[in-house]
């Protein structure tokens, strides 16, 4: 364990598209370490298939990408906040663009242009990508830049545990953060980062359902350790289920991108029966919300335990050529695009709220800043649309850099203590956690899914507060491991989400509950606030 706390001007903890951006355009002013739990390219934004949503055609207009996300976000989205981020996303992508990202392309009149998607709820072709590899492409280009500078530390393996505030210290001053401590992952010790400004860019909670497209790295860590330190969370009752996963005993949260349904791919049921029709007049490629709504029911109502996604009517060529890394994915499992249906199922893909965050990222913890998936910025309101979580994300590194940059804060006054593990030893029962890990993942899939009740959401509620103790004993019994501090984090998160749909008592957007089945007028505007002791 390292004597004293190792020292940077700047702490980036998360190596996604809001890290990654952030760490750039600030390491021209100082010493950047980035701590990533794995390896530097897994995140998040490395599984994102369908794009970034940002106005580059003459034929849209930044006003029909705003009306589309005020739209979809079910009358809780900060228009501000939208129209901010939506005029801002052009340059954003000429700044990704200048990095080396090479967005996919097509011949037109004799000269190439932008290859425009569209996807569920947006009313023009307006998501740039890369082929359905949207986000390794973001992901190759941005770690290129961050290889080639010499300012910036990549920690892999590294997990944070809990962020240093001066008020845990017992100092006086106002409350603010000033360092984390971080578990390195191959030694198993423990190490004290100290730094006038920390960003958190550590993604969602997805792993905190049984079923997610989500990567294993997605357990809340930033949401969880947030609220530990003190800082508000807005909205946790608005987590999208993606409606098309592939469905398949060995498939692991692989997603079925938008964009099919996009290039016309429909949803039916296994008799044929296309069950959109009646439901939206965009259909099957309404907002995600409403699809996945549509697919729980029918589900339900049929005894399936998974819908089809049809795109056999297409030309072989074109679905080859448009989505190679979803048509070798479902070969692999057996299942050919171009001649029989996907079998999908919705999965939990996504997290609207988080921590709340000011127009530049800055959260109510002086010195702390939230970018990315990890942030409630007032953007997706109750329901995400697709492909804004990339531009969002770009759009906050950027103001999040600029504002620390323009106020810096002051420097660390104090030598930061070291972690003390007291009579802490090495866990003897690790399959005390895999169960727990496994019981919080079933309880929140089975009470806290796409459909909710409020005798549901109490019996999760009382569980996930009897797992928490569990939890905490073991914590303070055992020297910390990562399965125990995600597990840790999960369950912070679970409960969160717990209490902010028993506080909404509507439905609306992403949460939809039988006992309120209409929103309220009243309560379009009122964000749900949970803050941290």
């Amino acid at each position: 364990m390292a004597d004293s706390a190792r020292q940077f001007d700047f702490l980036v903890l998360g190596s996604g598209i809001a890290g990654l951006t952030f760490a750039l355009k600030v390491a021209h002013a100082g010493s950047v370490a980035i701590i990533t739990k794995k390896s530097r390219a897994e995140s998040n934004t490395n599984y994102a298939q369908g794009g970034i949503a940002a106005v580059t055609s003459e034929e849209d207009s930044f006003e029909s990408h705003v009306r589309d996300t005020l739209d979809a976000g079910g009358g809780l989205c900060n228009e501000a906040v939208v129209r901010g981020i939506v005029e801002e996303g052009p340059a954003r992508i000429e700044e990704l663009i200048q990095l080396g990202m090479k967005f996919s392309e097509r011949e037109s009149h004799g000269h190439l242009e932008l290859d425009l998607g569209r996807e569920g709820g947006h009313s023009n072709r307006r998501i740039l990508h890369a082929k359905d590899v949207t986000g390794r492409e973001i992901e190759r280009a941005l770690l290129a830049a961050i290889a080639a500078h010499e300012n910036i530390t990549v920690l892999e393996n590294h997990l944070a545990i809990d962020l240093i505030t001066t008020a845990k210290l017992g100092q006086a001053q106002p409350n603010r953060c000033v360092g984390v401590y971080v578990l390195d992952n191959q030694t198993g010790e423990v190490e004290t980062f100290s730094a006038p400004s920390i960003t958190l860019a550590t993604g969602g909670c997805g792993k905190v359902y049984l079923y997610t497209s989500n990567p294993d790295i997605a357990t809340g860590d930033g949401v969880a350790m947030a609220y530990r330190a003190g800082a508000t969370i807005a909205n946790m009752e608005f987590i999208q289920f993606h409606p098309t996963c592939l469905y398949h005993p060995e498939a692991k949260s692989f997603l079925i991108s938008e964009a099919v349904r996009g290039e016309g791919g429909v949803l039916a049921n296994l008799r044929g029966e296309r069950f959109m029709e009646g439901v939206h007049p965009l259909k099957s490629l309404a907002p995600r919300d409403v699809v996945a709504r549509a697919i729980d029911r029918e589900m339900k109502r049929s005894g399936d335990d998974h819908a089809l996604l049809d795109i056999t009517h297409k030309q072989a060529r074109f679905l080859m050529d448009r989505f190679p890394n979803i048509y070798k994915t479902c070969l692999s499992y057996g299942v050919d695009i171009t001649k029989e249906p996907i079998p999908v199922v919705p999965a939990a893909h996504y997290q609207c709220g988080g921590v709340r965050v000011g127009r530049h990222g800055e959260t109510d913890l002086a010195g702390l800043y939230a970018i990315g998936e990890v942030a409630c910025t007032g953007l997706h309101g109750a329901n995400r649309l697709a492909s804004n979580s990339l531009l969002e994300a770009l759009v906050y590194a950027r103001r999040a850099a600029g504002h620390v940059l323009e106020h810096p804060p002051e420097p660390v006054a104090a030598e930061l203590p070291k972690w003390h593990s007291g009579s802490a030893t090495d866990p003897d029962e690790m399959v005390v956690v895999s169960h727990n890990w496994d019981e919080l993942r079933r309880l929140m899939w089975d009470y806290v899914g796409v459909v909710r009740t409020d005798k549901r959401l109490k019996r999760a509620l009382a569980r996930v507060r009897n797992l928490q103790e569990e939890i905490q004993a073991y914590y303070w019994d055992f020297t910390v491991t990562s399965d125990l501090l995600e597990l840790r984090n999960l369950a912070t998160v679970a409960e969160l989400i717990v209490r902010s749909a028993l506080e909404r008592r509507e439905s609306r957007g992403l949460h939809y509950t039988l006992d309120y089945p209409e929103p309220v007028d009243a309560l379009a505007r009122q964000d749900t606030l949970l803050r941290g002791e």
